[in-house]
């Protein structure tokens, strides 16, 4: 059995929700020590922004925490669904956009809300888009992100436990 995980964050463009989470997730990984179990990528079911940088406002947002967003915008393949074990989605538009996209159904029940991994932040169903909003709107998407990424990194853990207990 291979032991990484493979884990796609995904949202509109590309360019804020999705790399913020995968370059959060990646840190976090890396001060738990298991950034060499889980792999991390992110896109977007739009195509417009392939091969931008994230939007300037979110890697500013990003780096006053400790995170560097370097990742190029891509739009989702349907490759994806086969590669990843996890496909995590920032919305309900991008929820419903990549079940009409999933290849079956075994490929759609990879697909997640962001939300389902809040523990802190248990009123939100959705990773509010920030495009349009001033600072703030970037800040409340990195605490839901910063909520989320220890979440699916918990979730990881509980799955690894159960998989030796079994």
């Amino acid at each position: 059995m291979n032991d990484t995980t493979k884990i796609l964050f995904v949202c509109l463009g590309n360019i804020c929700r999705s790399p913020a989470a995968e370059g959060i997730l990646r840190a976090m990984a890396a001060r738990r020590g298991v950034a060499d179990r889980i792999e991390i990528d992110s896109a977007g079911t739009y195509g417009g922004h392939a091969g931008q940088l994230p939007d300037t406002r979110m890697r500013r947002a990003a780096a006053q925490r400790g995170y560097e967003l370097t990742h190029r915008a891509r739009q989702v393949r349907e490759e994806d669904f086969e590669r990843f074990d996890r496909i995590i989605v920032m919305d309900d538009m991008n929820y419903e956009t990549l079940h009409r996209l999933a290849p079956s159904r075994a490929a759609a029940q990879r697909i997640f809300r962001m939300t389902e991994f809040c523990r802190r932040h248990p009123g939100h169903s959705y990773v509010p888009d920030p495009y349009y909003e001033g600072h703030e709107g970037f800040e409340r998407v990195l605490d839901l992100l910063e909520d989320g990424c220890e979440g699916i990194l918990d979730s990881l853990d509980s799955t690894k436990a159960a998989t030796r207990k079994g």
